[in-house]
């Protein structure tokens, strides 16, 4: 059996060190397109210059995104990683995040479902100070397209859906066609996302921004327009990914209150096309 999740469940993947600086945090921000078209706005030096430099908490997933590379050779987990998507993402931030730090990342298999056509796998990463405070914990949701059908829990329904009102705040950020080139310079050296010859290989006419890299351009958006630019405010952030991306594009970021969350949604302006669905940031008291 390709996908066996009590084997999956019961394996023990690798810890792993990992350590940024301001540097690092200022390059994930300008891969975002912070700075791009204000360079010297106030509110945009606090992402690209280190004097009060301020960390967004999508940051989180950049110190972690090597743990889904764990998943190969993991007992019960016997996949083609090409016929594999990141389908949601949902990252707690537990304390702000520091301009700089070395952490430790634990990794688990949280969860092994049964999508029928797919096998959905969900990686929890925990990362902790050195101190040992824990710091964030992300949940990659992973699914394995083909790898279904082993007679498993279906897992939960998608949350988060947006309300049929108008949004109560939307913000258009308009990106660049050099942005998944930037981007990769955090770590995710995927060639999707910069080689047009495998590209086309996976069915596009052209390299695809990163899931991630959209992930945090929806982020930056909401903290900018409704927390006042507030990065410690955000203690969880969710989001689906529904659709693609293409550097040069732009998004736009759809945002409704709801108590102590902010509910969200993407899309692609040019195409009218979704690209983030099913958002929610929880706000910190």
């Amino acid at each position: 059996m390709p996908v066996d999740p009590q084997k999956a469940m019961a394996a023990t993947m690798a810890a792993s060190t990992s350590t940024w600086s301001r540097d690092q945090v200022i390059l994930y921000h300008r891969g975002l397109g912070a700075g791009f078209e204000k360079p010297t706005d106030p509110a945009e030096l606090q992402y690209t210059y280190e004097r009060e430099l301020k960390v967004l908490p999508s940051f989180g997933v950049i110190p972690t995104f090597g743990a889904m590379g764990g998943l190969a050779g993991l007992p019960g987990i016997d996949i083609n990683f090409m016929m594999v998507l990141h389908g949601e993402q949902d990252l707690e931030i537990h304390r702000p995040i520091p301009v700089a730090a070395t952490v430790t990342n634990q990794p688990r298999i949280a969860g092994v479902y049964d999508k029928g056509k797919a096998a959905l796998i969900i990686i929890e990463v925990d990362t902790s100070l050195e101190s040992g405070e824990k710091l964030f914990t992300n949940r990659f949701s992973i699914f394995a397209r083909g790898e279904g059908g082993f007679g498993g829990d279906p897992g939960p329904k998608p949350g988060n859906a947006a309300p049929e009102r108008a949004p109560d705040a939307v913000v258009e950020t308009r990106t660049f066609p050099q942005q998944a080139l930037l981007y990769r310079l955090s770590g995710d050296k995927n060639p999707l996302h910069a080689d047009p010859e495998f590209a086309k290989l996976a069915g596009f006419d052209v390299p695809i921004l990163h899931g991630l890299c959209s992930y945090g351009i929806v982020c930056k958006a909401a903290v900018d327009a409704l927390l006042g630019g507030d990065t410690g405010r955000v203690a969880r952030y969710q989001a689906r990914f529904a659709g693609v991306f293409f550097p040069g594009e732009t998004m736009v970021t759809s945002m409704w209150q709801d108590g102590d969350r902010i509910l969200l949604s993407a899309r692609s302006k040019e195409r009218e096309a979704a690209v983030i669905s099913n958002g929610a940031i929880t706000v910190r008291a």
